[in-house]
């Protein structure tokens, strides 16, 4: 079995899926550092100081009981 295994490692596959998630996770890094780091102070201003974060739309309310308690979650 770790013959096999190693045979496996050695044709490239293991070796190109390692390659893959450590350069998609470098990636993400560099995305995340731009995005903070340029694009969002640059649309600050724009927006006129809107926290984008505390922004929510509800598809479908909770449903409530007369005493207020929630009945059926959205």
């Amino acid at each position: 079995m770790l013959k096999e295994f190693k045979e496996f490692a050695l044709k490239g596959n293991l070796v190109d899926m390692a390659v893959g998630f450590v350069m998609g996770g470098a990636f993400a890094t560099v995305v995340t550092a731009f995005i903070q780091g340029v694009f969002l102070p640059l649309l600050a201003p724009i927006m006129g100081g809107i926290d984008l974060a505390s922004i929510a739309y509800t598809v479908t309310p909770a449903e409530m009981n007369a005493a207020g308690e929630v009945v059926k979650e959205a």
